[in-house]
């Protein structure tokens, strides 16, 4: 089997990326909806049998936080990406066509609608 073409390795680059920000942006929203539970439970006092609330509360803000801090370098990745992509698709485009364009093409599309 003949090794995986320059395009098809920087469409499956772009498409992964896509797929790890999508899964970013879910988690982000989980973490959000965890923290406002903890703060309403916090705030009508319940849910502190333990005392551990406060505590959990803060651990849950800093994951957020960091969760938040993990989209600029992603984005700066997918850009990076996306670049690389339209220039194997150019060189492809030039050299005839090649398997896989369409395909490129299509997640280039999507990579521009995020």
């Amino acid at each position: 089997m003949p090794p995986p073409s320059q395009l098809a390795i920087a469409t499956s680059s772009v498409s992964r990326l896509l797929k790890e920000e999508g899964s970013y942006h879910k988690e982000l929203a989980d973490q959000e909806v965890q923290v406002a539970k903890l703060e309403e439970s916090i705030k009508n006092g319940g849910d502190n049998e333990d005392g551990n609330a406060e505590f959990m509360l803060k651990q849950n803000k800093i994951a957020l936080e960091q969760t938040k801090a993990v989209f600029g370098p992603l984005r700066e990745r997918i850009n990076a990406a996306v670049i690389k992509l339209e220039d194997q698709i150019g060189l492809a485009e030039e050299a005839g066509g090649a398997e896989g364009l369409d395909n490129a093409r299509k997640v280039l599309e999507e990579a521009k609608a995020s």
